[in-house]
């Protein structure tokens, strides 16, 4: 089945349809097992003069959805997020225009989503906020040194955060730091477990507040 015989995907906008153009636009991509309504409770805390597209992941899990099927935690099949990416690159084609730019906002398996399109198609993000999660290694995307180039990103986490895999995330850091050639911005938020915290929002809000202009 092509990406456009598929349902279309569920967005859940934080601005009206004829209030979006012209604003930057943040595409934010829950973790697995939320959905975008639950995701979408952290948009009084964004910067309001972005448009934030809430994006339901395409695969039914438990309550929720999930973006990929995985080989363990933070461990992508590669035929499943790259067709969770090939139907959010088809969607940002329908929307893209009318923003100013584009950026990201992943967290935990919403981090590896968002970290495919990065990766995929880095030329078409301004920024990316990607949160207690791992990039998606070994699924197929290109990671030569310099990837990122040009583009501002915010990694955040609490360092003791157990839920995604130490090897995933070691290799997710030195490669953001040493390789990547991104604008890093790196912050840890000791006690924060695998959530969102206050702190961590309102570091989030200036990150967007500074990449949107």
């Amino acid at each position: 089945m092509s990406h456009a015989e598929q349902s279309p995907l569920v967005v859940h906008w934080s601005r009206a349809e004829d209030a979006r153009d012209g604003t930057p636009l943040l595409v934010a991509l829950h973790g697995r097992g939320a959905d975008e309504r639950s995701f979408s409770g952290i948009a009084p805390y964004l910067p309001q003069d972005i448009t934030v597209a809430f994006v339901r992941a395409p695969i039914a899990e438990g309550d929720g959805y999930a973006w990929f099927a995985n080989q363990g935690i933070g461990r992508p099949v590669t035929e499943s997020i790259a067709d969770s990416s090939g139907r959010l690159f088809d969607w940002l084609d329908t929307v893209a225009a009318r923003h100013s730019s584009v950026g990201l906002l992943g967290f935990s398996g919403g981090m590896a989503m968002a970290g495919a399109l990065l990766l995929a198609r880095p030329e078409r993000f301004a920024s990316a906020v990607l949160l207690s999660g791992t990039l998606p290694w070994d699924a197929g995307l290109p990671t030569e040194p310099g990837r990122l180039a040009g583009v501002r990103v915010l990694w955040g986490r609490d360092a003791a955060d157990t839920v995604i895999p130490a090897d995933l995330l070691t290799r997710t850091g030195q490669w953001l730091r040493e390789k990547s050639g991104a604008e890093l911005a790196e912050r840890t938020y000791p006690a924060l477990g695998h959530a969102i915290g206050a702190e961590e929002l309102d570091d989030i809000r200036g990150f967007l507040t500074e990449a949107s202009r």
